[in-house]
């Protein structure tokens, strides 16, 4: 620049180029956790347009992924849609269906209105399609949702909410050294979670208390509020 008389900056040379559709454009990289293509049955959305009103109502199931040094691990979690408590989790290296069925199990184990109907939704990924992990679900006597097609909002609590909470807010997000360490890591986070975050969704109450004591209303995620209507089972 300075061969041509022109005097600039770097911000406002990057400025310039990108007003002007000069930069090459990031590429987003992505893990993918979710497989739908499959021969299972894939169960119906019982919960569209529907909130929850109590606890224990409906849960919802994700598989996100942990970088360490060795590759990556996968945190399979259960969550409380109206408390956002996480009821059960599991990390390990892989992300077969026993993994799913491991959190599953500690969730129900973790209960505390064992006598109240309650729904699992969840996407329709392999692993909660597979019969082993629907028939421990239904022995359970717990009803099985999945969404009908790719919407962010339609799981948002568990992907978009504590996923990204749990990663940015207690380390996880980083290359950790290995499965052990992140399964420490991943233990504390889900306590403090839990227990001693204050959610603005939740009134700046933890999801624990909210559990307990059923006093907040749903904060709801979905971009169009209109027309949502209280989950009645």
């Amino acid at each position: 620049m300075d061969r041509l008389g022109i005097k600039i900056g770097r911000d406002k040379f990057y400025r310039v180029m990108r007003m002007n559709n000069l930069l090459v454009p990031k590429l987003k990289r992505f893990h993918i956790t979710t497989d739908s293509k499959h021969r299972f049955f894939k169960y119906k959305n019982l919960v569209k347009d529907k909130v929850p009103s109590r606890p224990e109502q409906l849960w919802v199931s994700d598989i996100t992924y942990i970088k360490t040094q060795n590759g990556h691990s996968y945190l399979a979690l259960v969550t409380v849609a109206y408390s956002k408590q996480i009821m059960g989790y599991k990390l390990a290296s892989h992300m077969k269906t026993s993994l799913c069925i491991d959190a599953l199990r500690i969730a129900i184990k973790n209960r505390k209105y064992k006598n109240q109907k309650l729904i699992h939704h969840s996407d329709r990924g392999i692993q909660y399609c597979n019969p082993r992990y629907t028939s421990f679900a239904e022995k359970h006597g717990i009803l099985k949702s999945m969404t009908e097609k790719y919407d962010p909002f339609e799981n948002a609590v568990a992907e978009r909410r504590i996923n990204r909470t749990l990663k940015y807010e207690y380390d996880l997000k980083r290359t950790i050294k290995n499965t052990n360490l992140a399964k420490k890591m991943v233990k504390r986070a889900v306590e403090i979670y839990n227990n001693k975050r204050p959610h603005f969704s939740l009134k700046l109450n933890t999801p624990n208390f909210v559990h307990l004591n059923r006093n907040v209303d749903y904060h709801s995620y979905k971009k169009i509020k209109q027309n949502l209507q209280l989950l009645t089972i």
